[in-house]
Protein backbone atom coordinates (compact mmCIF):
# COMPACT_ATOMS: atom_id res chain seq x y z
CA UNK A 1 0.00 0.00 0.00
CA UNK A 2 2.95 2.23 0.36
CA UNK A 3 3.22 2.86 -3.70
CA UNK A 4 -0.39 4.59 -3.03
CA UNK A 5 0.21 6.81 -0.15
CA UNK A 6 0.81 9.83 -2.50
CA UNK A 7 -2.77 9.56 -3.92
CA UNK A 8 -4.16 10.88 -1.24
CA UNK A 9 -1.58 14.39 -0.97
CA UNK A 10 -2.44 14.92 -4.56
CA UNK A 11 -2.44 18.51 -5.03
CA UNK A 12 -1.47 19.29 -2.00
CA UNK A 13 -5.38 19.54 -0.35
CA UNK A 14 -4.84 16.28 1.97
CA UNK A 15 -6.99 14.71 -0.94
CA UNK A 16 -9.94 16.37 -1.11
CA UNK A 17 -10.14 17.21 -4.90
CA UNK A 18 -9.66 13.75 -5.71
CA UNK A 19 -12.29 12.96 -2.92
CA UNK A 20 -14.68 15.28 -4.34
CA UNK A 21 -14.17 13.81 -8.06
CA UNK A 22 -14.34 10.07 -6.99
CA UNK A 23 -17.64 10.47 -4.89
CA UNK A 24 -19.61 12.35 -8.06
CA UNK A 25 -17.92 9.28 -10.79
CA UNK A 26 -18.56 6.30 -8.29
CA UNK A 27 -22.21 7.15 -7.28
CA UNK A 28 -24.69 4.71 -8.34
CA UNK A 29 -26.33 6.84 -10.87
CA UNK A 30 -23.58 8.44 -12.31
CA UNK A 31 -22.45 4.74 -13.61
CA UNK A 32 -25.71 4.05 -14.87
CA UNK A 33 -26.59 7.25 -15.95
CA UNK A 34 -23.03 7.49 -18.19
CA UNK A 35 -23.37 4.05 -19.05
CA UNK A 36 -27.04 4.04 -20.28
CA UNK A 37 -25.48 7.90 -22.40
CA UNK A 38 -22.91 5.14 -23.78
CA UNK A 39 -25.43 4.49 -26.73
CA UNK A 40 -25.71 7.46 -27.62
CA UNK A 41 -27.30 11.04 -26.73
CA UNK A 42 -30.56 10.81 -25.59
CA UNK A 43 -33.79 12.89 -24.03
CA UNK A 44 -34.74 13.40 -20.46
CA UNK A 45 -37.44 11.20 -20.45
CA UNK A 46 -35.96 7.94 -22.48
CA UNK A 47 -32.92 8.58 -20.45
CA UNK A 48 -35.37 8.07 -17.33
CA UNK A 49 -36.75 4.93 -18.50
CA UNK A 50 -33.92 3.31 -19.21
CA UNK A 51 -32.10 3.69 -15.85
CA UNK A 52 -34.31 1.90 -13.48
CA UNK A 53 -35.22 2.71 -10.18
CA UNK A 54 -34.09 6.36 -10.48
CA UNK A 55 -36.29 9.29 -9.51
CA UNK A 56 -37.01 12.56 -12.15
CA UNK A 57 -35.41 14.44 -9.24
CA UNK A 58 -32.30 12.47 -8.85
CA UNK A 59 -31.69 11.96 -12.80
CA UNK A 60 -32.19 16.14 -12.58
CA UNK A 61 -29.69 16.64 -10.25
CA UNK A 62 -26.75 13.76 -11.48
CA UNK A 63 -26.94 14.92 -14.83
CA UNK A 64 -26.41 18.66 -13.69
CA UNK A 65 -23.43 17.34 -11.76
CA UNK A 66 -22.31 15.78 -14.71
CA UNK A 67 -22.91 18.80 -16.86
CA UNK A 68 -21.22 21.21 -14.37
CA UNK A 69 -18.02 18.55 -14.44
CA UNK A 70 -17.63 18.17 -18.12
CA UNK A 71 -18.55 14.68 -18.52
CA UNK A 72 -22.28 15.61 -19.94
CA UNK A 73 -23.61 17.55 -22.22
CA UNK A 74 -27.03 19.20 -22.44
CA UNK A 75 -28.34 19.97 -26.05
CA UNK A 76 -31.55 22.31 -25.94
CA UNK A 77 -33.35 22.45 -29.61
CA UNK A 78 -35.28 25.08 -29.91
CA UNK A 79 -38.86 23.97 -30.91
CA UNK A 80 -42.04 23.55 -29.43
CA UNK A 81 -42.22 22.26 -26.78
CA UNK A 82 -38.40 22.47 -26.39
CA UNK A 83 -36.60 19.31 -26.72
CA UNK A 84 -33.47 19.17 -24.83
CA UNK A 85 -30.71 16.16 -25.41
CA UNK A 86 -27.90 14.54 -23.01
CA UNK A 87 -24.60 13.22 -24.40
CA UNK A 88 -21.51 12.05 -23.05
CA UNK A 89 -18.40 14.59 -23.75
CA UNK A 90 -15.11 12.89 -24.53
CA UNK A 91 -14.20 13.48 -20.70
CA UNK A 92 -17.52 11.47 -19.97
CA UNK A 93 -16.53 8.89 -22.63
CA UNK A 94 -13.33 8.10 -21.08
CA UNK A 95 -15.08 7.41 -18.13
CA UNK A 96 -16.09 3.95 -19.96
CA UNK A 97 -13.32 1.58 -20.02
CA UNK A 98 -12.30 2.01 -16.12
CA UNK A 99 -15.93 2.06 -15.35
CA UNK A 100 -16.71 -1.19 -17.49
CA UNK A 101 -13.29 -2.52 -15.76
CA UNK A 102 -14.89 -2.08 -11.88
CA UNK A 103 -18.32 -3.59 -13.24
CA UNK A 104 -16.27 -6.86 -14.15
CA UNK A 105 -14.48 -6.46 -11.17
CA UNK A 106 -17.76 -6.57 -8.98
CA UNK A 107 -18.85 -9.17 -11.29
CA UNK A 108 -16.00 -11.29 -11.20
CA UNK A 109 -15.98 -11.46 -6.70
CA UNK A 110 -20.06 -11.41 -6.23
CA UNK A 111 -20.05 -14.80 -5.15
CA UNK A 112 -17.11 -13.73 -2.78
CA UNK A 113 -18.71 -10.76 -1.57
CA UNK A 114 -21.69 -12.17 -0.78
CA UNK A 115 -20.60 -15.42 1.02
CA UNK A 116 -18.39 -12.86 2.96
CA UNK A 117 -21.45 -10.98 4.11
CA UNK A 118 -23.40 -14.04 4.99
CA UNK A 119 -20.22 -15.28 7.20
CA UNK A 120 -20.27 -11.87 8.81
CA UNK A 121 -24.01 -11.82 9.70
CA UNK A 122 -23.26 -15.41 11.03
CA UNK A 123 -20.65 -14.05 13.40
CA UNK A 124 -22.17 -10.95 14.71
Amino acid sequence: MAEYEHTCMIRGDGGRTLRAVLDRICNKWTLLIVATLDQGSLRFTDLHDQVPGISQRMLTLTLRNLERDGLVSRTVHAEVPPRVEYALTPTGKSLIPPALALAGWAIENVAHIEASREAYEART
